[in-house]
């Protein structure tokens, strides 16, 4: 396996050099980049690799422009010091997101998750297992979302959050009192970093609280309506694909 290695900081690069060598010997890094220029200018001229790693802070820039330049199809693990990427990773179809310093077993299970992935594995499938163990090992279910109202910005808790929406191709937060606030996640993504016991992604168009659900009950073909304020009769609507797992949300 030929590895490209993306990192501006020459300690780190030869770390991860000789972890890659440890878990396999095969493994050969072919070449190190240390600049978003340079990346961008190696992929350009058609770099043949069959897996990326990289850091996102570089020398001269965020390493997302990069695949913001150039249409990359070699699958990439990204690696940082800071935790709050995650999600801006997963968009870029990463096989992982391991945070520095790399351990030996982070990275072997990476290394795991990439063989998987060419033998055939789902990319969507892969991104959701890394995203949830991500979360679950990081802790870092959101607490709260910084909001922005005309010239007014505040932070909501999600305690105070009363569902979240989809409008117009909007993604909405509503609060207890009925306000309505735009967010910059969508629901895939709102899904990954929402509490799964407090939240519920009741049909395409609402995740709702759990202290939200006033009543529940049985509706047409198979189907759930709730019964909560500040939602649109329409939206309440229990799929039926959902509703088996709906019940055993409420059960937990």
């Amino acid at each position: 396996m030929n590895v490209v290695i993306i990192e501006d900081e020459k300690v780190s690069a030869e770390h991860l050099a000789l972890l890659l060598k440890e878990i396999d010997p095969s493994i050969q890094v072919i070449l190190f980049l240390d600049s978003v220029e340079a990346s961008i200018e190696a992929l350009k001229n058609g770099l043949e690799a069959d897996l990326l790693f990289v850091d996102i802070h570089l020398s001269d820039g965020n390493s997302f422009e990069i695949f913001t330049t150039i249409n990359n199809s070699i699958p990439l693990i990204f690696t940082t010091a800071f935790d709050n990427y995650a999600i801006q990773a997963f968009k870029q179809n990463s096989i992982d997101y391991l945070l520095k310093p790399i351990q030996f077993n982070d990275l072997k299970m990476a290394i795991d998750k990439y063989h998987r992935f060419q033998k055939g594995g789902n990319i969507d499938l892969v991104i959701q297992s890394i995203a949830k163990n991500y979360v679950v090992q990081t802790n870092s279910y959101k607490s709260r979302f910084l909001v922005k109202k005309g010239q007014i910005i505040d932070s909501v808790p999600v305690d105070l959050v009363h569902h979240f929406e989809i409008k117009d191709s909007l993604s909405f937060l509503v609060n207890q009192k009925s306000n309505r606030f735009t967010l910059d996640y969508t629901f895939d993504e709102l899904e990954l970093i929402l509490d799964p016991k407090l939240f519920f992604r009741i049909n395409r168009k609402t995740i709702i609280h759990f202290q939200s659900i006033q009543k529940i009950a049985t509706y047409f073909n198979g189907r759930l309506i709730i019964t909560s304020n500040f939602i649109e009769a329409d939206n309440c609507i229990i799929s039926r694909e959902r509703v088996s797992d709906f019940k055993k949300w409420l059960d937990q």
